[in-house]
């Protein structure tokens, strides 16, 4: 018997510390779309404003995080 299919939120982070991380998810293979084009760096989806934060190359903040840039547009989310 498999388990059910979890449905994925409007909002997804991949930082544990973000308020809208659920580690249950993270053990899922979530495919990310954003106009049509799968995107496999994404850390952080919203459906409904539309928009997906991806890392800006090699650029790290003071604490030796990724710096995210905000990618505007259709945001489509998939179990693979």
């Amino acid at each position: 018997m498999s388990e059910p299919t979890p449905t994925l939120p409007d909002r997804l982070s991949t930082d544990p510390r973000s308020p809208h991380h659920v580690r249950e998810l993270m053990q899922h293979d979530i495919g990310i779309r954003l106009n049509g084009k799968e995107r496999f760096d994404v850390e952080e989806y919203c459906i409904s404003e539309g928009w997906v934060k991806v890392p800006s190359g090699k650029t790290v903040d003071r604490h030796g995080r990724p710096l995210l840039i905000k990618l505007k547009g259709v945001v489509e989310v998939y179990l693979r």
